[in-house]
This record gives structure tokens, C-alpha cells and sequence, in this order.
């Protein structure tokens, strides 16, 4: 790739990254919190910096990027900078391998929808209200309201890194019991946080994936993000976010049909970062980059 034309794809990247993350920069310069809009720099470890950063992934020589010689998993021969595979390998193959094949499983499965965001619920089941994550906002239905939701429904949350967080009573009524050893056995692509993950796994392979995809998987993510919080039992209307009420069928309803369409394009990103993982995993010695 000529260094005209990436020059003009990092300088894009730059510009749409800085569009989404100059409200969360601002805040924390300012030390405001935002319960729905920062999760995705406080529950991942990507800064807003690293994923400003742009690379083509791997494949792609870059001329006339001498100055990435120096960055790590990059190579530099022949006047051009590419990523280098082999070293990536060398260092997350593993990483790679269980992304892989826990990506490629959930894809195989069928979505299962109608879960109503009740993850969010449980985690706050029988807490007092000091107890509540974001004590700063209060409940929608109040405690004993809250409570109720939970026992009236059947709760089945099969993403890991939501049932942990459940209160010691809910866990007994989830369905399911998932542990970091069940994930690939259990993730499925209609799950809100098997979706918002692609983020997670997305950049745990940069530079390799190239950050386009990474930056779509971060659009996903947030866009999930405010749903999930919707459907949860706060009142955060003040902050925009009008409550999608799972308590009724009009809630219910509404629910799904977002879940639905984040579960379609989900498996679009899923599909992409497994190509990425194959391409990778099939070649682990390649020398060779494209020239465009």
C-alpha cells in the first residue's frame, strides 16, 4: 500500500475513533462518571489511544513506514512495514487458536432470544440500595419491585462474565451454571455480551486484525451497551436512555427485536474475525505481503 493511500485510511480511522471517544475524554478530564457510555473503557483494557492507532493487519505492506520498525509485532524489509506473523504467533498462537474456535462455535449455534436483558436484574437481586453497582441511579420499580421481576421469570444467562456477577441469591435461579471452562460450550450468538465481546476479542489480536473491523466490533459493542442498560431495572432517562420495560410484553417485545438485529450483525463481525484467525493460523511462516 502506498503511503499516500494508508496515510489517507489512518488519518479516516483517526477521525472516526476521536468522534467516539471525545465524550468519554471529557469526562474523565473532568472526573464525571457515565454509567452506560464509559463500561467499554472500564470493563475492557483497550484505552481510547490504542484503538486510535491504526494498522492494516496482517498481509498488507506499508511503504514508507519506516517510523513502525519499532512497534511491536511489526517488521521492516524492502523499503516496507508489515505486520509480523510469525513473531505474533510465536508470542498469542494460543490466544489466537481459542479465540478461533470459540468464535467459530458460537456462530454454529441458533440465537437464542427472550432472554430480556435479566442478567442486569440479577445482579442487583436482594441488594440494598448501597449495595447496588450504580447506587448513583436509582431503580425503576425500587427493591421489593426489582425482586419480584426476577422471581416471576425464569432467568437463563449463558455468558460467564455476566452470571459472575449475579448476587448470591440470584445464581441458584439462572437455568444454567456457566464457568470460564463451559464458554465455548455455551456462548451463543444472541447473547448481548457474547456480542459486545467481539470488541474484547477483536483487539486482543491487533495488530494482526486489522483496525476497521476492530473499530466496527467497538460500534457494535456500544450500541449493545445502551440497550443492555435500557433493559436494566435503573432509571437512567435523565441520561437519554429510555427504558426498554422487559416487565411487559410491549418491553418484551421490543427487547427481541433489537437482540435480534445486534445477533445478525454479530455473526457478520464473528465471520470476519474467523477468516482473520485462519488466514493467520494457516500461513504461520508467511514472508510474503500484498502490494496494492
Amino acid at each position: 500500500m502506498e503511503q499516500a493511500q494508508w496515510r489517507a485510511r489512518e488519518s479516516a480511522h483517526h477521525e472516526r475513533v476521536d468522534a467516539a471517544t471525545a465524550d468519554h475524554l471529557e469526562r474523565r478530564h473532568e472526573g464525571r462518571k457515565h454509567p452506560v457510555n464509559d463500561f467499554l473503557w472500564t470493563y475492557y483494557s483497550h484505552r481510547p489511544a490504542q484503538l486510535r492507532r491504526w494498522h492494516p493487519g496482517a498481509g498488507v505492506g506499508l511503504r514508507g513506514a519506516q517510523g513502525r520498525a519499532d512497534w511491536k509485532f511489526y517488521r521492516y524489509a524492502g523499503g516496507l512495514a508489515c505486520v509480523d506473523v510469525p513473531a505474533f504467533l510465536a508470542a498469542r498462537g494460543d490466544t489466537v487458536r481459542f479465540v478461533r474456535d470459540l468464535l467459530a462455535a458460537t456462530a454454529s449455534r441458533p440465537a437464542h432470544l427472550g432472554c430480556f436483558g435479566l442478567h442486569e436484574w440479577a445482579m442487583v437481586y436482594r441488594l440494598t440500595p448501597e449495595q447496588v453497582r450504580h447506587a448513583d441511579w436509582p431503580l425503576r420499580l425500587g427493591a421489593s419491585g426489582t425482586d419480584e421481576v426476577v422471581e416471576a421469570h425464569q432467568v437463563r444467562c449463558s455468558h460467564f462474565d455476566a452470571f459472575r456477577f449475579f448476587t448470591p441469591p440470584a445464581r441458584p435461579l439462572n437455568a444454567l451454571a456457566p464457568t470460564r471452562d463451559t464458554q465455548p460450550v455455551l456462548e451463543q450468538p444472541g447473547c448481548l455480551h457474547a456480542n459486545m465481546d467481539l470488541y474484547k476479542w477483536a483487539y486482543k489480536l491487533t495488530p494482526v486484525v486489522p483496525s476497521d473491523l476492530v473499530a466496527d466490533c467497538f460500534d457494535l459493542a456500544r450500541e449493545v451497551r445502551a440497550l443492555d442498560m435500557r433493559a436494566a431495572p435503573y432509571d437512567l432517562s435523565d441520561l437519554g436512555f429510555e427504558p426498554v420495560r422487559i416487565e411487559t410484553t410491549e418491553g418484551k417485545q421490543e427487547y427481541v427485536a433489537a437482540q435480534r438485529e445486534f445477533a445478525a450483525r454479530a455473526q457478520g463481525l464473528r465471520r470476519r474475525l474467523v477468516d482473520v484467525c485462519d488466514a493467520v493460523l494457516a500461513e504461520p511462516g508467511q514472508s510474503d505481503v500484498s502490494s496494492t
